[in-house]
């Protein structure tokens, strides 16, 4: 490898080291400080610090306050800071101080400002630390002059810098403190200034303190040096305390002035910098909590959009003042504001303060921000600083405008206008304008614009910005570039800026038509500017759709010249908007129509909510309007009333209710029409024909009804018809329906073509063809065919009564009957059970017969019904009973019971005894069925009795002869006998309590003993009657009870769920005179099984079961057969 040598330079001279000398850096700073008015009245504060939710007079407020402080349109923080704790690098500016007030009556002054100071009072004693610091002491002023409000320390430093041996001249620092001492009270531990000077100066550097004086005087001041002395010549930091001076501040306080003072080094600044503040301004009043706990609005704290509650009511109280950004409530508050406003001539009873409300509302709900992003934001919010006077007219539309509102006298109040969603308030037709009807005027082609440019304050830009909104292609190929550059008054959203424009180019195209009319003072005092009216105007529309109420209910409005009014299909929507008797207007949906007879099933009402009827009934002669989906009535907003003597000038602007989806949400406005005067006219639709039978001079007539659904906007048809390709017969008709009369079995051709308001007939007609029967047809089956017991041997039918005319007029109903019981009967394998009945009857008694009832319908023309009713009879197998006493009275020792006015005759008969004497008897009975135990029995009484004349001449009979049936005697129907029975629970032996006397039918009763009664009367003097047979018979029916058990291995005794009636000592000789039969099944028997029934009585059994001698335990049912159920 090659080395190399290399030496250290050899003899050259060294360069000598040059002596370091620190820059000059200290140097003496100027300071500006200037006030700024913000605005008039108390303000929210700053934006930033408002947002973050900071505290007033707090440092986090004031540090959160400069992020909203722009210099040269440089924040002093950074949006990005954090404003409890911002570091360094935060600040774009150095060394400034601020201070705010917003605005409130009693808020204090901002100290700093100098009103005029002393002249300095010379101190020049230097500081050393030896001395333990310099005072001066600054004395009240005397004689009753202003004292200062803070004073000025000037120390001077002649030099500070540090010489070394090697040359250098280097920089200090020193140290010191300023205590201030009030009214001689001793010196606070901590001082009011503690600070440093740090650098090399090598002239005069001087730095001035202002102390605020908060204490009593005397004040002494003194300064202290906390950095050593100085011992060598070569350390020069020396400073004196050269001076102090009196400062008078400004004293004023601003009060009801927001403004801020603002303290920046002028070193930083070439001249001193525009100032920008992004403040939330003055505090104004917005509603209050609302009426039936409907809420209160609050304000949101990021955007100022005022917070209603759903469904939220005013109730006219307002809420204390805040910051929002609503421009309704900020008109509100400009109108009656007395230090900036028009207070002085303005308070809220000259305000309608419910349509600053409703305004308001509107404005604060949510739309879409027009970024695409989704966002959303108030619709109208007003951001504005009004820096000059400006005249009322002025100022009020500027703010009313940015709400797309005005402002009008109207009731004795100021009322706000807006152009929103409303509803039609008053309804105009010809029956309500004079006779010179409606007149219409439009604006010029050439006033309409078709690019906007809006300009508006762009928040983030700080400065004007400029949104441009373009008609579509079509309009403005239609009428060319038309620009309109327009500024937006307190706007400073971009998406509000579009929806301005775009506001701006809807109304120029499509609401600039203006309508004028006259009309009396019931309505032109009642229609205000700002309010939509809906106008039927036939010589538009084209049809008669509005008029006057001449009657009405809350669910049916009958209209005036039904004839004249078009009316469309319930298809097409059709409603009915009518005016009520406090000027409101609802809108019913409709239901049916019936002449001239509108019935209306659901209602919109006023308010917003819906009723199934109209809240109040209408007035007569109240005006009514009809739209329907295919023809809609114009609507008007109005924006002038004029009086004239005892009428009224009203024009008003055309008003599209599609327009705020259009504008807002760039929805497509719906098609609307609202005159068809031109169109030529559909033939009906849904043309049919029903053959069916009328009744004219009480006989059956064939005709054909031809029915079609009605065309809108048509009053008359035209129909042809033609039987057989014959002739076409013609007729003009004024309803969607005709009648062929007397038609007959054959195909008729029906045509049937519509006219429009100009009796010009439709292109086309609706054609049917439609075979006709006639009085062919076979009538219609029997309906509801029913049923139902009339007694034992009688049976009542019951049907529908047909409804072929032919049939109830001249036809006939047939009743057969067939023995089969198993449904397969038929009208041909039966026979006549009664011969046929009249056509119009419903309902026919027959004979009890097992089987099946089958009838049929027979027109005049004999022709029978195609289909059969039928209903099917199974009777019962017959029932054993149990007679278990047929009582005689006329047997025996007859009629032995008590008798009253009543004797035995012929040895076993029984009558009145005198019945010119006593119209009335009686017999009761002297025996008493007992049973022994309560039980339901069937009881038959039977009764035979012969009415007569007492006497045979006509001498004998003293009855009215005017009410004679004859004069012979043979007739006697005057007299009755009545049948009483009277039934008790106790035992008749006893002390018994009987039930009254009761009419005997023949019927089941319940009871233990059973007494009876005959009552004898006549209504004629001459007549009586004679009871051959009286009694009754007590029959129990058989009854059936089963049940089941297990035997065990022991004789198994079974009590009956209900005991069954075995006789008694008069009723079959003994109480086992009808034992129940017994029948047993054991379920699982096994063989040499066998059982033995014992001890069976009205109430049960016993039973055992055994196999060979052995009880057995087994599963049994029973089944026991025997008369009556005992309760």
């Amino acid at each position: 490898m090659t080395k190399k040598i290399q030496g250290s330079g050899g003899g050259r001279p060294k360069t000598p080291r040059q002596p370091t000398r620190t820059h000059d850096t200290l140097h003496s700073k100027q300071f500006a400080t200037v006030q700024d008015l913000l605005g008039e009245g108390e303000i929210e504060g700053f934006a930033t610090a408002s947002r973050e939710n900071r505290t007033q007079g707090q440092a986090a407020y004031n540090i959160a306050s400069l992020k909203d402080v722009f210099l040269d349109d440089t924040p002093v923080i950074k949006e990005t800071a954090d404003s409890t704790n911002p570091a360094a690098g935060d600040y774009n500016f150095e060394n400034v101080t601020f201070e705010s007030r917003f605005g409130t009556s009693n808020q204090p002054k901002i100290g700093g400002i100098v009103d005029s100071a002393g002249q300095p009072i010379n101190v020049g004693l230097e500081v050393t630390k030896a001395s333990n610091g310099i005072v001066q002491q600054i004395q009240a002023t005397g004689g009753g002059g202003i004292n200062p409000s803070a004073l000025t320390v000037t120390l001077t430093w002649p030099q500070i810098q540090v010489l070394k041996d090697n040359g250098d001249v280097l920089g200090d620092t020193v140290d010191y403190q300023i205590f201030v001492e009030y009214n001689n009270g001793g010196y606070p531990a901590t001082p009011q200034i503690e600070s440093s000077v740090q650098g090399r100066t090598g002239d005069a550097y001087q730095r001035d303190h202002r102390i605020e004086i908060t204490g009593d005087f005397p004040v002494n001041v003194k300064v202290v040096r906390l950095t050593d002395d100085s011992s060598s010549s070569s350390v020069v930091n020396a400073f004196i305390f050269t001076s102090i001076t009196k400062l008078f501040d400004v004293t004023s306080t601003y009060p009801n002035s927001a403004y801020t003072q603002l303290r920046v080094d002028a070193e930083q600044f070439s001249n001193f910098p525009n100032r920008r503040y992004k403040i939330r301004g003055i505090k104004i009043r917005i509603p209050g909590a609302g009426a039936n706990n409907s809420g209160t609005p609050t304000v949101d704290n990021n955007t100022g959009r005022i917070i209603y509650p759903d469904n939220y009511i005013f109730n006219g109280t307002m809420q204390a003042a805040t910051w929002c950004s609503c421009p309704a409530m900020a008109l509100l508050d400009i109108l009656t504001s007395v230090r900036y406003g028009f207070g002085d001539h303005i308070t809220d009873d000259n305000l309608d303060l419910f349509s600053f409300v409703e305004a308001s509302k509107y404005n604060n709900e949510l739309v879409d921000d027009m970024t695409g992003t989704g966002n959303k934001e108030a619709r109208f919010s007003l951001n504005v600083n009004i820096q000059a006077s400006n005249d009322a007219y002025t100022l009020i539309n500027d703010i009313s405008g940015v709400m797309r509102s005005q402002a009008v006298w109207s009731n004795g109040a100021i009322q706000l206008a807006q152009d929103r969603p409303t509803d039609a308030s008053y309804l105009f037709n010809l029956a309500n304008v004079d006779e010179n009807g409606f007149s219409y005027t439009g604006a010029s082609l050439k006033q309409r614009h078709t690019v906007i440019s809006v300009g508006y304050y762009n928040m983030l830009a700080q400065d004007m910005d400029y949104e441009v909104v373009e008609a579509d292609t079509a309009t403005q190929n239609k009428f060319g570039i038309i620009t309109k550059q327009v500024k937006a008054f307190g706007v400073t959203s971009r998406g509000q800026a579009q929806r301005y424009g775009k506001s701006i180019l809807f109304s120029e195209q499509n609401e600039s038509e203006l309508i004028t009319f006259t009309t009396s003072i019931d309505a032109g005092s009642i229609v205000r500017v700002g309010s939509v009216i809906d106008v039927n105007d036939p010589v538009r529309a084209g049809v008669r759709r509005g008029g006057r109420v001449k009657a009405a209910t809350n669910t049916t409005i009958t209209i005036d010249a039904p004839a004249d009014t078009t009316i469309s299909q319930l298809n097409q929507n059709v409603k009915i908007s009518v005016m009520l008797p406090d000027g409101t207007v609802e809108v019913g949906n409709v239901s049916s129509i019936f002449g001239a007879v509108f019935t209306v099933s659901r209602v919109f009402r006023a308010n917003g909510t819906e009723g199934t009827g109209f809240s109040q009934v209408p007035l007569v002669n109240s005006p009514f309007l009809i739209t329907s989906d295919d023809l809609v009535t114009q609507k008007f907003r109005v924006i002038s009333v004029e009086e004239n003597e005892l009428q009224y000038t009203i024009q008003g602007l055309t008003y599209i209710e599609g327009k705020y989806d259009n504008i807002e949400q760039s929805i497509t406005l719906p098609e609307i029409k609202i005159s068809n005067l031109n169109d030529p006219k559909d033939p009906p639709q849904g043309l049919k024909a029903e053959d069916k039978i009328a009744v004219i001079n009480n006989v059956a007539v064939a005709k054909i009804f031809v029915s079609w659904q009605p065309v809108q906007g048509v009053t008359q048809y035209q129909i042809n018809y033609r039987k057989k390709n014959g002739n076409f017969t013609t007729a003009v008709v004024l309803r969607p329906d005709f009648e062929i009369v007397n038609s007959e079995e054959a195909q008729y051709e029906i045509q049937v073509y519509s006219f429009n308001a100009g009796l010009k007939i439709s292109n086309t007609p609706s054609v049917l063809t439609h075979n006709a029967t006639g009085k062919s047809a076979a009538p219609s089956d029997v309906t509801n065919l029913t049923i139902e017991p009339v007694s034992k041997d009688l049976v009542r039918l019951r049907w529908d009564k047909s409804t072929d005319a032919d049939v109830v007029h001249g036809g006939r109903v047939y009743i057969r009957h067939s023995n089969k019981t198993d449904g397969s009967g038929s009208f041909q394998n039966s026979t006549d059970l009664v011969r046929a009945i009249a056509g119009s009857s419903t309902e026919a008694v027959v004979p009890s017969l097992e089987g099946e009832y089958i009838l049929k319908f027979q027109d005049d023309g004999e022709r029978f019904s195609r289909g059969e009713a039928s209903v099917i009879v199974d009777l019962p197998d017959t029932v054993k009973e149990l007679l278990v006493k047929d009582q005689q009275e006329q047997t025996g020792s007859p009629f032995a019971g008590t008798k009253t006015n009543v004797s035995i005759v012929n040895t076993n008969t029984l009558q009145l005894t005198n019945p010119v004497s006593n119209s009335t008897g009686s017999y009761e009975s002297d025996y008493t069925l007992d049973l022994e135990h309560t039980y339901s029995i069937k009881l038959k009484k039977h009764i035979q009795t012969v009415s007569f004349y007492s006497g045979n001449n006509i001498d004998d009979r003293t009855e009215n002869i005017d009410t004679w049936e004859d004069f012979d005697g043979s007739a006697a129907n005057s007299t009755n006998v009545q049948t009483l029975v009277r039934t008790t629970t106790d035992n008749p032996s006893g002390s018994p309590t009987y039930t009254s006397y009761n009419q005997f039918a023949n019927g089941t009763f319940r009871g233990r003993a059973f007494q009876f009664k005959l009552l004898l009367s006549t209504q004629d003097t001459a007549q009586n009657v004679v009871i051959q047979q009286a009694g009754f018979k007590a029959i129990f029916e058989t009854r059936t009870e089963i049940g089941s058990s297990t035997s065990g291995t022991s004789a198994k005794s079974i009590t009956f769920d209900n005991a069954f009636f075995t006789g008694t000592n008069s009723l079959g000789g003994s109480n086992t005179a009808y034992l129940p039969s017994i029948g047993i099944t054991i379920t699982n028997a096994q063989f040499n099984d066998h059982f033995q029934l014992t001890s069976i009585t009205a109430t049960g059994f016993t039973i055992e079961i055994k196999n060979s001698n052995s009880f057995v335990n087994r599963n049994f049912t029973y089944q026991a057969v025997g008369y009556g159920k005992r309760v």
